[in-house]
C-alpha cells in the first residue's frame, strides 16, 4: 500500500542525476497523520525483494514488502499504523548474492544506541530558539571575525563517576559546555562526529547513520536543544563530518544489495588502507547525492554552523597510503581522484550557495594547491583548511631542550612563507595528544615550571600567528594525561595554581584575540602580518607585527624561547609614544615570574628593523609579551 508517495518523478530525474541535495526529505522513515502510519524509501536497485521489518511486523520480512518505483531503484511503499519510536530494518533479498541480510537505514533519522543497530522512525519537530544567531551569524561565521574554536569530544569531555562513569546527556551537556566555553571566551565549539557510529573507539569517524546523531548521548531533538542553547549563548557550532570512507559492519552501507553499491568494486579504489574500511565510489551519482544531502541536512535540520570535512588527502589521492601496483591511476594516468575533486567542489557550491553564512573547512594534510580557494578559480572550495604543517614544525620546535632550539629556529619561521596561500586555522588538535604521543603539556620539556611556561608561550605564538584558532579539550588547561576517550578530562586540576593560570592565560589570549582587531580582521591577508625580527636564532627570540584594516590597529608580540631574561632588548616600532602591554605571560596570575615592562615602555625616535622607532624592552623567561600603542 503507498499512501501519496513523497517521490516526484523530478525527485527521482534529480536522484540518479546525482544533483538531489535533499534527499532527506524523501527517502528514509518519514510520519504521516493522514493517513497514520510512515512512509519508507531506500536505495536498492539490485535487489528483489526488499521489505520493511520492525517490531510493529514481529520482524517479519513477509510482512510489508516495498515496491520498485519505475527504474529509479528505489523501493518505497507505505506502513498504516507505524508510530514515532518505532524500531525498523529493510530486509533486502540481493538478486545478485540470492541471500538476504537485514540493514539499517540509510536515511535513519535517529537509532538504537549501539551495539543495537535498529533504525527508528522520529519525528524531528522542534522549536527553535536561536533566531537572533542564524539571522546574525554570517558575522561571527565570517572571514574576518575572530574564530577561536574548542574541539571536543562528547563522550570524554566530562562524565559523572558517581553515577557509573556515565556519559553527560546533551542536555546535560548543553549548560555546562555553555558556560565552560563562554568563561573561557572561545567563540566557536567544533565537536567530533556526532554521528551514529557503532564503534565508539573510533571517535565517531567511522560512520554508519549520516543523518542521525547519536544516541549515545540522547534523542535528535536534545542535540538540537544543545545546539539552540549554544548559539543563544553566541556560540558557534563546527561538526565534524566523514565523507571519506565508513565501516564495514553487515548491517550497514557495504554491500547494502550485495553489490558494490556506495563503496566502489575495486579494493584499490574501494578500502582504505589504513582503516580497513570502505570507500564512497565518488563517481556515482546516488552516492554523490547521499554525501551532499547528509551535508546540507546538518547544516539545515540541526543549524550547524559550520563542516570540517576529516581526510581530504585520503580522498584526493588514489595512491593515498598505498604502495606502487596498490592503486589504479585516473584516466589521465595520474594520481588524483577526479571524481573526489569534482565532488568536493560541488559540496562547496552547494554548501555555500544555501547556507552562505556558514564555513566548509578541510583537514587537508598535503600541499594540494588552492584548497580554499573558490570553485571558479580552480580551487576546491572550502572556506578554510586546517595548516598540519604548522602544528607538526611548532610541536618539534617546542619539543625541543630551549638550549637547542636556536638551531631550529626555521620551525618558527617556515610557515610565513606560505601563510597565505591558502586560508589557513591553525590547530593544537586531538591527533596530537593520542596513540602514544602524550599530553600537550607532556611535549614541553623542563620541569614543571619550564612545562607551564612553554604551554604559556606555545598558546601565545599560536594566537599572534595569522590564521583561525583551534584548540583541543583539556590542552588549554595542561592536562597530564594522553586523552583517552573512556575518561573524563582530569578537571580537578583546575584546584592547582599551574593549571588555573594556564587557564586564565588561554582565557585572555581569547580576550584579546576578540577585542583587538589586528589579531583578528587581516588574518588570510598579508597585510596583517609582517616580521620585526625572525632572524635572532642565537638568542631564540622572534617579535611580530600584526595589523588590522585601520591603520590605528597594531599589535606588537615578541617571544623568548629561552628560559634567560633578555634584558634591554630593542626592536623596531611602526609608530612612536606610549606602547601599553596588553599581556604578559610571566605575570604572576598566569604562574610566572613576573618579569616584564611594568605595564608598557615609551619608544624612542632610533630607528631598528626598517622603522623609525624603537622599544627597549624586558623579555620574561620562556615568554610572551604583546604591546598596543597607546595609553
Amino acid at each position: 500500500m503507498i499512501a501519496s508517495s513523497l517521490l516526484t518523478p523530478f525527485d527521482l530525474h534529480l536522484f540518479n542525476e546525482g544533483t538531489h541535495g535533499h534527499l532527506y526529505e524523501k527517502l528514509g522513515a518519514h510520519l504521516s497523520k493522514d493517513p497514520e502510519g510512515t512512509s519508507f524509501a531506500v536505495w536498492a536497485p539490485n535487489a528483489a525483494p526488499v521489505s520493511v521489518i520492525g517490531d510493529f511486523n514481529f520482524w517479519d520480512k513477509n510482512a510489508n514488502p516495498l515496491h520498485p518505483r519505475e527504474q529509479s531503484g528505489i523501493w518505497e511503499g507505505f506502513v498504516p499504523g507505524v508510530r514515532h519510536g518505532a524500531l525498523y530494518k529493510y530486509h533486502v533479498h540481493s538478486r545478485v548474492t540470492r541471500a538476504g541480510v537485514d540493514k539499517a537505514d540509510p536515511f535513519a533519522a535517529f537509532a538504537e544506541a549501539p551495539p543495537r543497530q535498529a533504525s527508528v522512525v522520529w519525528d524531528l519537530s522542534y522549536d527553535w530558539s536561536d533566531g537572533a544567531w542564524m539571522s546574525e551569524r554570517s558575522r561571527p561565521n565570517g572571514r574576518t571575525a575572530p574564530w577561536s574554536v574548542y574541539e571536543m569530544h562528547l563522550g570524554s569531555w566530562m562524565r559523572i563517576p558517581e553515577e557509573n562513569n556515565r556519559f553527560l546527556t546533551y542536555r546535560e551537556m548543553a549548560h555546562k559546555l555553555g558556560d565552560y566555553v563562554t568563561s573561557l571566551g572561545f567563540t566557536h565549539i567544533e565537536l567530533m562526529p556526532v554521528m551514529e557510529h557503532p564503534f565508539y573507539g573510533s571517535w565517531g569517524y567511522q560512520v554508519e547513520g549520516y543523518f542521525a546523531p547519536t544516541s549515545r548521548y540522547g534523542t535528535p531533538q536534545d542535540f538540537m536543544y544543545m545546539v539552540d542553547h549554544l548559539h543563544q549563548r553566541g556560540i558557534g557550532v563546527i561538526l565534524d563530518w566523514v565523507p571519506s570512507h565508513f565501516p564495514t559492519d553487515e548491517f550497514g552501507l557495504q554491500q547494502f544489495d550485495g553489490t558494490h553499491l556506495f563503496e566502489h568494486a575495486d579494493p584499490r579504489r574501494g578500502v582504505h588502507p589504513d582503516w580497513g574500511s570502505s570507500i564512497f565510489n565518488y563517481g556515482r551519482n546516488e552516492v554523490r547525492g547521499f554525501l551532499m544531502s547528509s551535508a546540507l541536512y546538518w547544516l539545515d535540520r540541526y543549524h550547524a554552523d559550520g563542516l570540517r570535512v576529516d581526510g581530504v588527502a585520503s580522498m584526493l589521492y588514489l595512491d593515498y597510503s598505498r604502495k606502487p601496483g596498490e592503486w589504479i591511476p585516473n584516466k589521465f594516468g595520474g594520481r588524483e581522484n577526479l571524481e573526489a575533486v569534482d565532488f568536493l567542489r560541488r559540496f562547496n557550491i552547494e554548501v555555500y550557495k544555501e547556507h552562505p553564512d556558514t564555513q566548509t573547512i578541510a583537514e587537508e594534510s598535503t600541499s594540494w594547491p588552492m584548497v580554499s580557494r573558490p570553485t571558479y578559480l580552480g580551487g576546491l572550495g572550502f572556506g578554510m583548511k586546517w595548516d598540519m604543517g604548522w602544528m607538526h614544525d611548532t610541536l618539534r620546535y617546542m619539543s625541543e631542550d630551549p638550549v637547542h632550539r636556536r638551531f631550529h629556529h626555521n620551525d618558527l619561521t617556515f610557515r610565513m612563507l606560505y601563510a597565505f596561500n591558502e586560508s589557513f586555522m591553525l590547530p593544537l588538535s586531538h591527533d596530537e595528544v593520542v596513540h602514544g604521543k602524550g599530553s600537550l603539556i607532556g611535549k614541553m620539556p623542563g620541569d614543571e615550571w619550564q612545562k607551564f611556561a612553554n604551554m604559556r608561550l606555545l598558546f601565545a605564538w599560536m594566537y599572534a600567528q595569522p590564521g583561525k584558532k583551534l584548540v583541543f579539550m583539556g590542552g588549554e588547561f595542561g592536562q597530564w594525561h594522553e586523552w583517552d576517550h573512556d575518561s573524563s578530562l582530569d578537571w580537578h586540576l583546575l584546584e592547582h595554581a599551574p593549571h588555573a593560570g594556564l587557564s586564565q592565560w588561554v582565557g585572555d589570549l581569547n580576550r584579546i584575540l576578540r577585542e583587538e582587531n589586528a589579531m583578528h580582521e587581516l588574518d588570510f591577508d598579508p597585510a596583517g602580518f609582517s616580521w620585526i625580527d625572525a632572524s635572532d636564532n642565537e638568542q631564540s627570540v622572534a617579535s611580530i607585527l600584526r595589523r588590522g584594516s585601520a591603520p590605528e590597529d597594531l599589535v606588537i608580540a615578541v617571544f623568548n624561547f629561552t628560559p634567560v631574561p633578555r634584558q634591554n632588548y630593542v626592536i623596531g616600532a611602526p609608530v612612536g609614544g606610549h606602547w601599553r602591554e596588553l599581556l604578559n605571560s610571566d605575570a604572576p596570575l598566569y604562574g610566572g615570574s613576573g618579569q616584564g615592562n611594568l605595564g608598557g615602555i615609551d619608544s624612542r625616535p632610533v630607528g631598528r628593523h626598517g622603522h623609525l622607532h624603537s622599544l627597549t624592552l624586558t623579555l620574561p623567561p620562556l615568554g610572551a609579551i604583546f604591546l598596543k600603542p597607546g595609553g
